[in-house]
């Protein structure tokens, strides 16, 4: 039986590495607006933005590197774990970094890439409006997040 995450992995079988395909698929999974890829380069140990949506052009220079352990995806890349934030324009965790703001976004989660306990990257989406993703939507994008960590592998 076939579930609304389903899709992205059908995607995922492709032979080739396809970031934005994969992203934009996720993001119509989770009904999302906006979203980044970012896979980590080995050799400067920091996360590059491969693919994204909705991010407004100004930020870009802020988002195409980001060290682990910084902002949302860094975040999620040094605890190796799904991390999200309910109402990105309220929070005041210090996992948000101030420009996220101006995404204009609310709820939002970020999933790190693993297989086989190591880190290829970081997979994030967002929503418009407050939102706390279930269990089932975080176990699936962390799933998401794993198909594409092995596609790298």
């Amino acid at each position: 039986m076939d579930t609304k995450f389903d899709l992205p992995h059908k995607i995922l079988k492709a032979n080739d590495l396809s970031w934005q395909p994969w992203l934009e698929e996720t993001l119509s999974a989770f009904n999302c607006v906006t979203g980044t890829l970012h896979v980590l380069n080995q050799d400067t140990g920091l996360l590059e933005l491969q693919a994204q949506v909705g991010i407004p052009d100004f930020l870009l220079p802020k988002m195409s590197t980001i060290p682990v352990g910084k902002g949302m995806a860094g975040i999620a890349a040094e605890r190796m774990e799904a991390v999200q934030i309910c109402n990105l324009q309220t929070d005041d965790s210090g996992v948000v970094r101030p420009g996220a703001k101006d995404t204009k976004v609310e709820g939002a989660i970020t999933a790190p890439m693993i297989v086989e306990g190591k880190l290829f990257g970081t997979l994030g989406i967002a929503k418009k409006d407050p939102y706390e993703f279930n269990d089932e939507e975080t176990e699936a994008l962390m799933s998401i997040a794993t198909a594409i960590a092995q596609k790298i592998k």
